[in-house]
């Protein structure tokens, strides 16, 4: 992954995946996944809006879901207008693109996350990025269709061919180390009834799942999480 990855999660038209698809061409990325799309895949609609871009359609990866598309993933953008709950960093597309430029360029793979048409990304989704992309656009009339979004971001990778920021030379963990990490917690914390009132869990183990992310973990950090918590256990057994 010299680029990064553009995921479409749940997409509901082919014509705006194939315009999404001839915005990334237009800059020169050529890595898409698709995450659960409405109408199945492939989408002869999708071909035809693509035009001159389908051999990115014939290359994109298919996931059921956005943990699988980002597993691989070491840094993982998303991009929103609406404000979320979630404590995340937030940036403009040209500085995330010269961070995601410096970060590849160390050997890390990068994903950015760009959500459906009618809803954008739902706060699970979020959850699982490390930061935040938000174009500043008219607060009166913030809403981007998917191709624009796309455009936008992949304009401003290619504009920073030059002077990307410099970042430390570290590991980062991937996605799905993470996740496990997550799982790890998550089940252990349950058993021992943190996870209280019921009706709150579910946003304390969302607010878990997005403090996990917003770290940005080396390997050696989800190691020693791991390893913490088994001695934990070990000796209250």
């Amino acid at each position: 992954m010299s680029q990064p990855m553009m995921i479409l999660v749940r997409p509901q038209m082919g014509e705006n995946i194939g315009a999404a698809a001839r915005a990334m061409l237009n800059f020169g990325l050529e890595g898409m996944r698709i995450v659960d799309p409405r109408d199945g895949w492939p989408n002869p609609k999708a071909v035809a809006m693509a035009s001159g871009a389908g051999r990115l359609l014939d290359r994109a990866g298919v996931f059921p879901d956005v943990a699988a598309a980002v597993a691989d993933c070491q840094y993982v953008f998303a991009t929103t207008a609406r404000p979320r709950e979630l404590t995340k960093p937030v940036l403009t597309p040209e500085e995330a693109m010269a961070q995601a430029r410096a970060m590849i360029a160390k050997g890390m793979k990068v994903g950015v996350l760009f959500g459906p048409e009618r809803t954008g990304l739902e706060n699970d989704d979020v959850a699982l990025a490390n930061a935040i992309i938000t174009v500043p656009v008219n607060p009166e009339f913030a809403s981007l269709n998917l191709a624009q979004c796309t455009l936008l971001t992949a304009y401003e990778w290619r504009r920073q061919t030059d002077g990307a920021i410099p970042v430390p030379e570290i590991d980062l963990a991937t996605g799905i180390e993470v996740e496990k990490l997550g799982d790890h917690y998550e089940e252990v914390l349950d058993k021992a009834g943190f996870f209280f009132p019921e009706t709150k869990a579910a946003n304390m183990k969302l607010n878990l799942r997005s403090m996990w992310s917003r770290l940005a973990l080396t390997r050696a950090d989800v190691q020693t999480l791991h390893g913490m918590l088994r001695q934990i256990i070990r000796r209250q057994g």
